[in-house]
């Protein structure tokens, strides 16, 4: 009976290296590591380890762009401080362009959320006919110190009203060209015109409810009415964001909440109270407490495992390109 002999090792089966371990950033182990002047490492903690596989899930490639609508049809629930702490944890852990696009056609004030480099809005960039490359649609957009870009709503209330679904759809177009990642804040009606193209076009849904009754009443209407009007697919991709906007306890119980709204969509994210976020000013990531800016990744990264990274992605053909 012929003996089987194992082929030798490849030397890429060998464990040639020790592989050095990153030194720890806080707690005993951080102290340990200072003290001994780096000659003892004790590695990163359990939690810090878990913090940095979050990152590198918000770090996943997208191929072309994902577009994640950001809605409520409550307002004062967050909507737009959700839509910039995402988009400013997206744009702070990628190297890729990340822009938040404001769609709301009654004064919206997502660009009063960061410092604005520009006054210019999307009806500027709308009306601009020789927009080609990145650095034209630029001049219309500010920048946060994450990297993340706003394109602001009109601020004239007599020209806002007319924004409609053609003109969020032709704005879009130009920036599927330059973004990989384009969150749409958008209005708290429903019925609108631009909601209207935002859900068509949206390859994610982030929800947005207050901890309180009326606000999650109003979250679930809202998918409630998705579900009726053709986005089944859509609230199937939706991830609730459950802001608690007061200090202390709720009398909600937000356990429950969250196992109500987990049995209609793909996931629920709870950002806790923050005294900065609280102010309703601008937004710095380095002013959030620890539980808001971990809540903020960990939103991201539930986003973006839905990433598509290796299926070309289909443009929708509705619309005139505007150039």
């Amino acid at each position: 009976m012929p003996v089987s002999v194992e082929p030798p090792r490849s030397i890429d089966d060998i464990e040639l290296i020790r592989r050095a371990q990153l030194p720890p950033s806080k707690g005993w182990r951080r102290i340990l590591h200072r003290l001994s002047c780096g000659s003892v490492n004790p590695g990163q903690s359990p939690a810090e380890i878990e913090y940095d596989q979050l990152i590198r899930r918000v770090r996943q490639p997208v191929r072309g762009n994902y577009k994640i609508a950001v809605l409520s049809m409550k307002g004062g629930v967050g909507k737009t401080t959700t839509t910039t702490g995402l988009g400013s944890t997206f744009a702070a852990h990628r190297g890729d362009r990340v822009i938040a696009y404001d769609a709301n056609p009654d004064f919206g004030t997502l660009a009063y959320r960061i410092h604005r480099d520009s006054e210019r809005t999307v009806r500027d960039l709308l009306t601009d006919k020789a927009v080609h490359s990145y650095s034209d649609v630029r001049i219309y957009t500010s920048q946060a110190k994450s990297r993340l870009e706003v394109l602001a709503s009109e601020r004239d209330p007599s020209v806002s009203e007319a924004f409609n679904e053609h003109d969020y759809t032709a704005a879009l177009r130009i920036l599927e060209c330059f973004y990989n990642i384009i969150l749409t804040d958008c209005g708290t009606g429903l019925m609108n015109s631009a909601m209207a193209g935002a859900l068509k076009e949206a390859d994610a849904l982030v929800l947005v409810s207050s901890a309180a009754k009326d606000g999650a009443r109003s979250a679930g209407a809202t998918l409630e009415w998705l579900s009726r009007h053709g986005f089944d697919d859509l609230v199937k991709r939706t991830v609730v964001v459950i802001n608690e906007s007061r200090k202390g306890s709720s009398a909600l119980d937000v356990e429950q909440l969250k196992s109500y709204f987990s049995e209609r969509t793909r996931a629920v994210q709870v950002v806790p109270y923050d005294d900065h976020l609280a102010e309703g000013d601008t937004i710095d990531l380095d002013l959030l407490g620890k539980l808001a800016r971990r809540a903020f990744v960990e939103l991201a990264a539930l986003l973006a495992d839905d990433f598509p990274p290796n299926i070309p992605r289909t443009t929708p053909q509705s619309g005139p390109t505007p150039w």
